[in-house]
């Protein structure tokens, strides 16, 4: 049979965040928020399979297919139907495609009360090729960067070649593009695909970025990279004594949908369960608190991955790096601040990761910039010796924390 060649262009922008209206639980009037359909993949071959689809909405919703009038009908299926809420664990089964003719589907996604948004998933024909006209944005061929390019204060180096790649997400859960046509920057991260774990994660944070809202366990799938490449931590946890951690608090992000993408696998690692629940909750509160006093907090947290006691097996049998210890690097900008350089001073903390830590006694583990890349190797802030100066920038690194950090 001559090989045939499909081609398919795919909007992301429409994909990663499809705005619909959702009812909120217990309201008679239906309000207007963030919510979407995202598919693992749009386009597959003419093999039998599934895939898993994400469903994001604080209501009630029901999924429903769809055919072309003139196509084939009845080889797809959806479980389930009807749920509540964001899940990440939709699955669109679907049949061989034994015919050479390219066949297509529509999954639509009906809240409650609201708007409907609707994706077309797309099967090739026996003997297709699937070209995409606009492939996933990469710069060595996998998912994501192997460096970063953006100039943001919160990030720290990356390193080419290291097998790690940096990814950025908007506020909308999908893939970050750029200011004019993402919005507000939400979150990166540096993945470690053999570890299911991200080195860091890095954002900014104050009183406006963190919003307003609730907390939505809307425990899913981050759809920047393929599900195999992730832990299993959205079928309940890594199992016992060990906890989801967040890197990114839930608390960091409250609006909706900035929210739900604070409970993807790749914002997780297992931390033990009285670490969670005690000295890393308290300095979570602490740098929000450093937040609600400054212009902008640029924060970077993250986990050291040498030295590790292990890996744990989660419940889709991936072996993930149970890290030694976890770090955050903090850089406050206040413009009326007498402390610091030019508005700035930073601090960073460095907690072995055990569960003999007080839950109240991280103030011991506070520590330069300087102090806190000697222990973890990372460069951090690499990008605010352009905004200040190499010098005054290799000062902020150098101080002390002052008596600010600690009050």
């Amino acid at each position: 049979m001559t090989e045939r060649i499909f081609r398919f262009t795919l909007c992301l922008a429409v994909l990663s965040g499809i705005a619909v209206s959702c009812g909120k639980s217990g309201e008679d009037e239906p309000y207007v928020t963030d919510a979407g359909i995202t598919p693992r993949k749009t386009a597959f071959s003419s093999d039998k399979g599934s895939t898993f689809v994400s469903v994001n909405c604080n209501g009630d919703w029901t999924l429903s297919l769809s055919y072309p009038a003139d196509g084939e009908s009845g080889w797809a299926s959806i479980e389930p139907e009807s749920g509540s809420g964001s899940r990440g664990d939709v699955r669109l089964i679907y049949e061989a495609n034994e015919s050479e003719t390219t066949r297509s589907v529509v999954i639509t996604l009906q809240p409650k009360n609201g708007l409907a948004a609707s994706v077309t998933i797309v099967q090739l024909g026996e003997g297709v090729t699937y070209v995409p006209d606009d492939p996933l944005p990469s710069e060595n061929g996998q998912y994501g960067a192997d460096v970063a390019s953006a100039g943001w204060l919160e990030l720290p180096a990356t390193v080419a070649g290291d097998g790690r790649e940096f990814f950025t997400h908007d506020m909308k859960g999908g893939r970050y593009v750029s200011q004019a046509v993402s919005g507000i920057r939400n979150w990166s991260f540096y993945y470690d695909y053999d570890a299911y774990d991200a080195l860091w994660v890095a954002y900014p944070l104050n009183n406006g970025l963190r919003a307003s809202g609730s907390r939505t366990n809307a425990w899913g799938i981050d759809p920047l990279i393929p599900m195999a490449y992730q832990s299993a931590s959205y079928l309940g946890g890594y199992g016992s004594g060990y906890d989801r951690g967040h890197q990114l608090p839930s608390n960091d992000r409250l609006s909706y949908s900035a929210n739900v993408t604070t409970f993807y696998p790749t914002n997780m690692t297992p931390q033990y369960s009285s670490f969670n629940q005690g000295i890393w909750e308290k300095l979570e509160e602490k740098v929000r608190s450093y937040a609600s006093s400054s212009d902008t907090l640029y924060v970077v947290t993250g986990c050291v991955l040498a030295g590790s006691p292990g890996t744990i097996t989660d419940r889709a049998g991936n072996k993930v790096t149970v890290p030694a210890a976890y770090f955050k690097a903090l850089l406050r900008y206040m413009p009326s601040s007498t402390y610091g350089f030019g508005g700035y001073m930073a601090a960073g903390y460095y907690l072995p990761h055990s569960t003999s830590i007080s839950g109240n006694s991280f103030t011991g583990y506070i520590m330069s910039i300087d102090e806190l890349e000697q222990k973890t190797g990372i460069d951090f802030f690499v990008n605010l010796a352009s905004v200040v100066g190499k010098d005054t920038a290799d000062k902020i690194e150098a101080q002390s924390p002052i008596n600010w950090w600690t009050n």
